[in-house]
């Protein structure tokens, strides 16, 4: 198992914030999208682009690419933020997110941006794209294939019961290269996730239908990256990872506040969140 250096935690944690920076000025130029999810899956985003990925930015359509499904389309601000971080379109194009003509809607768009695996918005149905992804890789290349299926979920859209037939399904092809994240923020859009559709004991419930399953820090640079890490080295079963996050991290207006799961920061308040997100950046700074 490798474990990262403390310059590679530095450069990751500085790359996060980056993009919570990013997001920042994405919504509150659009003046739409949806807030508290984005920040919250900056930390997860980040080491998947950045340290985990098999891909490559310059050639988004590499035959051997892994596969990243993000059926949470909403939370598409924190996923454009990445891949601007990874080199797939320059960081101006990000301040056109959801006007008219942009390659960045306010669901990703398979057609409109290379890089983009599915067009994602009715919640619930990445889990079964990334299954027949899966399925028809094993189907061509049997078990010489070397790639891996990544599927980045909310714990909202678990009220789906197309989520739960896709993770049946996954673990009775025992499709090993399936790598899942839940975003286990505790809200939706209407209120708390535990008020609306309780859904512990959550890695129970996985495990019992044959997923090695394991709860993470969604903040910890090191423990996300391990998680996926021992994840790759899986053989036998798909991998669930439940990413414990804080909606709206890194901005404490935001923090915690299921109100901000569809809202976005006036011009005073996207101000603010940028002057709390150059503090961390001093913070990140001081302890390097």
């Amino acid at each position: 198992m490798s474990t990262l250096t403390e310059k590679e935690i530095y450069e990751l944690e500085k790359s996060a914030n980056r993009i919570r920076k990013h997001i920042i000025r994405m919504l509150t130029e659009a003046r739409s999208g949806h807030t508290a999810g984005s920040l919250g899956m900056a930390d997860v985003f980040t080491v998947l682009y950045l340290k985990v990925l098999n891909h490559r930015p310059n050639e988004p359509l590499w035959e051997k690419r892994d596969r990243v499904v993000l059926s949470n389309g909403h939370i598409c601000p924190v996923l454009y933020a990445t891949m601007t971080e990874a080199g797939y379109f320059p960081e101006e194009e990000l301040m056109t997110l959801r006007k008219l003509g942009s390659r960045l809607q306010g669901h990703p768009h398979r057609e409109h941006l290379p890089g983009i695996e599915t067009t994602s918005g009715p919640l619930g149905c990445g889990l079964s794209q990334i299954a027949g992804m899966a399925i028809a890789d094993r189907m061509n290349h049997g078990d010489s294939s070397e790639r891996y299926f990544y599927c980045l979920l909310s714990d909202g859209e678990l009220n789906s019961g197309n989520i739960w037939e896709a993770g049946m399904l996954v673990a009775k092809e025992r499709l090993a290269n399936v790598i899942a994240v839940v975003d286990r923020n505790n809200i939706q859009i209407d209120g708390f996730t535990q008020d609306i559709m309780p859904l512990e004991p959550l890695k129970e419930k996985w495990e019992s239908w044959g997923w090695s399953t394991v709860e993470i820090d969604g903040h910890d640079i090191g423990h996300i990256t391990e998680a996926f890490m021992r994840a790759k080295l899986e053989k036998e079963k798909p991998s669930m990872i439940i990413a414990k996050t804080i909606p709206g991290k890194g901005v404490s207006e935001f923090e915690g506040k299921y109100e901000w799961h569809g809202k976005v920061p006036d011009e005073e308040q996207g101000k603010k969140a940028l002057e709390e997100l150059d503090g961390i950046d001093e913070e990140i700074e001081r302890g390097k």
